[in-house]
Formats: C-alpha cells, sequence, structure tokens
C-alpha cells in the first residue's frame, strides 16, 4: 500500500503549528461523511530509518514527526498550510518498513 507523509522536526508539527486543531477538523469531517480515518501522527517515525529514505531523515532535524496517510490529496493540503515540511511517499509494508505507523 502507498503511504504518503508530511514531516518536520517534532516540536514544529507539535508545538508551533496548528496541526492539532487541522487534524481535530479533518477527523470531524470523516465523521459526517462516514469515511474512516486514513491519517496518524507519529512522532519519531521509524520509517526513517529504511536505507532508501536516509537522504530524507538527513534533511529533517530530529526528532522528527510525521502525519502519515494513504489519501495523496490530504498530503498535499498539510503541505500547503504547513508550508515548512517535506514530504514524500513509500510502500509499506515492505523489507525495510515493516510497519507504516511503527516509532523508534
Amino acid at each position: 500500500m502507498n503511504y504518503y507523509y508530511v514531516l518536520a522536526s517534532e516540536k514544529f508539527l507539535t508545538e508551533m503549528e496548528p496541526l492539532e486543531e487541522v487534524l481535530r477538523e479533518r477527523t470531524r469531517h470523516y465523521q459526517e461523511q462516514g469515511r474512516e480515518i486514513d491519517f496518524f501522527l507519529v512522532k519519531r517515525p521509524a520509517f526513517l530509518e529504511a536505507p532508501e529514505l536516509a537522504e530524507i531523515k538527513a534533511k529533517c532535524p530530529q526528532p522528527a514527526a510525521a502525519v502519515i496517510t494513504t489519501d495523496p490529496d490530504f498530503a498535499t493540503f498539510l503541505k500547503l498550510r504547513l508550508e515548512f515540511v517535506l514530504t514524500g511517499s513509500f510502500t509499506a509494508p515492505s523489507p525495510t518498513i515493516p510497519d507504516p505507523l511503527a516509532s523508534i
């Protein structure tokens, strides 16, 4: 399955940006539509340990946090809303990313 992420330092995502408000609004919207939640806030995401993501990890201040979603449009929305974040995607489960939502 393809996963899309919006990545930044944990402090930036959880303290400096209104991420909690954005996720709360999105959760309410999904509930109103009867849609299953497809996004997760992961602190210290383990997917950054995958060798193919070493370059991304090197660009992001640590400790990192990520919003991981299966919806590419939501990832794009977050990128535009939060601005100073890294974005990308990966496929999981895989040999290097067994659990897309794991933390280290």
